[in-house]
């Protein structure tokens, strides 16, 4: 599978995003899905995904802990485009353990906490998601952080044994706005407030003018550990 993924990156290294997603689309029919976390990247990957195949599947998280604006986009995002984004919760009873025996603000206390909330939260809904599925469509950029500069157009995630497909990865922030300004595209309303990466709300703030794009997530840890594990190789 590793030959076969780099044979697909050099045939893919100048086609455009929408180019890819027909590849993949076509090529996995029910096997592939888009994991939207309903920032700006993945919003115009919704887009370019409806404009290909109607009826491909398109999911998305819901921790528990997401701000209104997100929920409001669920619902803005739905009647744009006359879809129905599947939604994938955490098991109710792992949440309960977890914040009776850890608080209800454990992320706070150490990365290890904070990755055991985004294991129950996040991690394991998206295995449940993956289900019966061969590749995922990510809406990562290199830009985005240190941890994803080495990222391609198409890899293999060992973690769960799937491709992972991110066609946007060599845009930049200014590509995402000018084409969702172009194409109507719904978007979070926080992104007007400073916002430009957004996830939980207790572990999302406001960036100010300078700092990096994803400055704003779990900001009270390094940059190299803020990554909840579901982009890890």
């Amino acid at each position: 599978m590793r030959e076969q993924i780099t044979l697909w990156n050099d045939q893919l290294k100048d086609k455009s995003s929408k180019e890819i997603l027909s590849f993949f689309l076509n090529k996995f029919k029910d096997e592939i899905a888009l994991a939207s976390s309903l920032g700006a990247e993945d919003q115009v990957l919704t887009e370019m995904v409806i404009s290909i195949d109607k009826e491909a599947k398109i999911f998305t998280l819901d921790t528990g802990r997401l701000f209104p604006e997100t929920y409001d986009l669920i619902h803005r995002t739905n009647a744009k485009y006359n879809t129905k984004m599947a939604v994938y919760f955490p098991e109710a009873s792992a949440v309960e353990e977890m914040v009776n025996t850890e608080g209800i603000n454990l992320f706070f206390e150490s990365v290890e906490k904070r990755k055991r909330c985004c294991q129950i939260r996040k991690i394991q809904p998206l295995k449940r998601a993956f289900k019966g599925l061969n590749v995922w469509i990510c809406g990562l950029r290199k830009e985005q952080s240190v941890t994803r500069t080495d990222m391609n157009i198409v890899e293999w995630d060992e973690g769960n044994k799937m491709i992972k497909v991110n066609p946007l990865i060599n845009w930049s922030e200014d590509d995402v706005w000018a084409y969702i300004n172009e194409q109507g595209i719904p978007y979070n309303t926080l992104h007007d407030k400073s916002y430009p990466s957004i996830g939980c709300q207790p572990c999302t703030r406001a960036i100010m003018d300078g700092e990096d794009v994803r400055a704003g997530r779990w900001y009270w840890e390094s940059p190299d550990t803020k990554e909840c594990g579901l982009h890890k190789k």
